[in-house]
């Protein structure tokens, strides 16, 4: 497709409005990492329900990936990244006003529902606008966008639930919505109309998804977000309170290191996929970082503080890798379905999510002892280290599903 350039200042604007949902989504989707204790005593809840009800965020936002990328595909993303901002605000409310665990968790569900279309978003437009051999750069500047927003999601914004309470908090996030609404309406420019997918929708979701490449690409990415959405996520920062004896703010501290790595990764990693020419080996160097670092983080005893912030980072730049399946996707499938084939990827490689968090509560749960401070349950180091392996068999898991990935050498290997 010919990229139009009679108004290249608003497309590059409209990719930035994309990258910024993503930046707000993260911090929406990490928010209770930091607010752990003050919603399990507010709510008078366990680890397990609060790792449900952090999950409830993925089955919004995973469930609503492959809806997206086909509703992208066939209407353009302006008039959906707006309404989508608009719904984010819609579950902060909900999220921040409810009393019970219900209302709370009906709200989560419609922030990452409509946070869903952030990041298909904004590749959606990067693949409209802009030449083809910087699609996995500004996918990257994309992720990196994102993971500053996770970072800003760790101790910055503990400071604002220290100061408002975790209801205000929220609340004060519901407004970042109404900002990012009017910025999608007044920059995104939708697709021309003879790129638009012509296919039904349903039809080219099935291709998509009988092609094993899609979920071969999907899995390994599910091993990278392990780390980032299990441990970093949630879990990290009551672990290092637990084997470190530090504050909430401190442990936040060091699990933001993940997320810088991301951010930093993201780019670079996009950047040399483009230059060398390859997908596949990128992604498999990744994860044998990820592995090596969340191996060290919990089983090499005596680590410092700086050593631990050290290898977290490490072990987001390496899950950073994930970037490059996301045009590894967009490449193995017509080029008409790329927000599908991005959009089903993203769906189960964040789906990853619902699945961790929920799982490493129930195993923290299982191996409680039965100790409780100022009503939050208290779980000791052997409880989070036996949970948290669970994100190294994930790592394991993708590594072998990257050696099975075919190289597009950055090229599309179907046309329509």
């Amino acid at each position: 497709m010919q990229r139009t350039s009679t108004l290249p200042a608003i497309h590059l604007l409209g990719w930035a409005t994309g990258a910024l949902f993503f930046f707000y989504a993260w911090i929406l989707r990490v928010a209770p990492s930091v607010m752990i204790d003050e919603m399990m005593r507010d709510l008078a809840v366990g680890g397990a329900v609060i790792g449900n009800l952090s999950a409830v965020y993925f089955f919004g936002y995973a469930g609503m990936q492959v809806p997206v990328g086909m509703l992208i595909d066939r209407f353009g993303p302006r008039r959906l990244m707006t309404m989508a901002a608009l719904g984010c605000v819609a579950g902060c409310a909900i999220f921040a006003l409810s009393a019970g665990i219900s209302g709370v968790a009906v709200g989560r569900f419609v922030i990452g529902a409509a946070a869903a279309f952030s990041l298909v978003g904004a590749m959606a437009v990067a693949g409209l606008w802009f030449p083809a051999q910087r699609f996995a750069l500004l996918s990257g500047l994309a992720m990196m966008m994102g993971m500053l927003g996770g970072v800003f999601g760790q101790a910055p914004f503990r400071l604002v639930v220290e100061a408002l309470d975790w209801r205000g908090a929220v609340l004060a996030l519901a407004m970042g919505g109404v900002g990012l609404a009017v910025a999608a309406w007044a920059t995104v420019r939708d697709r021309p109309h003879e790129a638009r997918a012509s296919a039904p929708m349903l039809a080219g979701l099935g291709r998509v998804a009988r092609n094993r490449q899609t979920w071969l690409i999907a899995i390994a990415g599910l091993g990278t977000t392990g780390p980032l959405l299990g441990f970093a996520s949630l879990w990290g920062v009551p672990y290092f309170v637990t084997t470190l004896g530090i504050d909430r703010t401190a442990a936040a501290s060091i699990t933001s290191t993940v997320f810088l790595g991301w951010a930093l990764g993201a780019p670079l990693i996009g950047w040399a996929s483009d230059r060398i020419g390859r997908r596949r080996s990128p992604f498999i160097a990744g994860l044998v970082v990820c592995i090596a670092a969340m191996s060290a983080i919990l089983y090499v005893p005596g680590l410092s503080v700086p050593a631990l912030m050290a290898l977290c980072f490490i072990c987001g730049f390496g899950g950073a890798s994930q970037i490059v399946g996301f045009a590894a996707a967009r490449e193995n499938n017509p080029p008409a379905l790329s927000a599908t084939a991005i959009g089903l990827v993203n769906g189960l490689v964040t789906g990853a999510g619902a699945l961790f968090q929920p799982l490493l509560g129930w195993l923290l749960d299982l191996n409680w002892k039965g100790e409780m401070a100022a009503g939050a349950r208290l779980y000791d180091a052997g409880a989070y280290k036996i949970a948290l392996s669970v994100i190294i068999v994930g790592c394991v898991i993708g590594f072998l599903c990257t050696l099975a990935m075919r190289e597009t050498y950055c090229r599309p290997l179907e046309q329509t």
